[in-house]
């Protein structure tokens, strides 16, 4: 399970330096101050659970805790940094009914907590 956690851990790294510097540079003159912003904050919680993920792949707790934490970080970088990508881009890609992606961002933020609470859980239980 940890080379499954370590591939995806560094596909999500790479594709968090590829955002950044996509959102530093290449749509810099496109987007809002406030669509920076909210880019940034799907960079910055990508790499932040980049780094769960890391952590996990060395992790010696509850095998299945430790499984599950890495399924609810992956979805919730899915979830909350993508749905934040296309939030910021909305009128870049012509996307008006935000009603759509706008209740998948604190879905993502859930999948996050969980992930974090059964980490905890996880280390809890392990001898």
């Amino acid at each position: 399970m940890s080379r499954k956690i370590i591939i995806t851990a560094a596909v999500f790294g790479l594709l968090a330096v590829i955002a950044g510097a996509f959102g530093a540079h290449g749509l810099e003159p496109l987007l809002t101050l406030k669509q920076k912003e909210v880019w940034h904050t799907a960079v910055q919680y990508q790499f932040y659970h980049v780094f769960a993920l890391l952590f996990l792949s060395f992790f010696n707790g509850d095998a299945k805790l430790t499984r599950i934490s890495y399924y609810l970080f992956t979805f919730g970088i899915i979830c909350f940094s993508g749905s934040l990508y296309l939030l910021a881009c909305s009128n870049l890609l012509g996307i008006s009914n935000l009603m759509i992606i706008g209740p998948i961002t604190p879905l993502g933020g859930l999948l996050f907590i969980a992930g974090w609470a059964t980490l905890a859980l996880a280390a809890i239980r392990s001898k």
